[in-house]
């Protein structure tokens, strides 16, 4: 079974639009090389985002987060690390979700 728009033998295969912008920013060095920093820089943040800062009984803030509202909203901003209470929540995530709050 033939598909009625195939491209014939030689001719370019169409991509969507998207695609073809994505595959064409990997070929410019520099764009690639600040694309991967960044997935590189997101990968890192996600994975100290899941460890806890030593000395917090993390059971009793679970607890906390569970109980107040308004704690559990603002742990929705962090991705659930302010409820884990991270080394990156001591970080960065304070002044992100300052943003957020002061946005909406």
């Amino acid at each position: 079974m033939v598909r009625q728009n195939a491209p014939a033998r030689g001719e370019p295969v169409s991509r969507p639009q998207l695609i073809q912008s994505m595959i064409d920013a990997m070929r410019v060095p520099e764009l690639r090389d600040k694309i991967l920093f960044t997935f590189a820089m997101l990968l890192i943040f996600r994975f100290v985002a899941h460890v806890p800062v030593p000395g917090v009984d993390t059971q009793a803030l679970a607890q906390a987060f569970r109980q107040q509202a308004l704690l559990g909203f603002l742990d929705l901003f962090s991705g659930g690390a302010l409820a884990n209470l991270s080394v990156a929540a001591l970080g960065v995530y304070p002044y992100i979700t300052s943003s957020i709050v002061m946005q909406i």
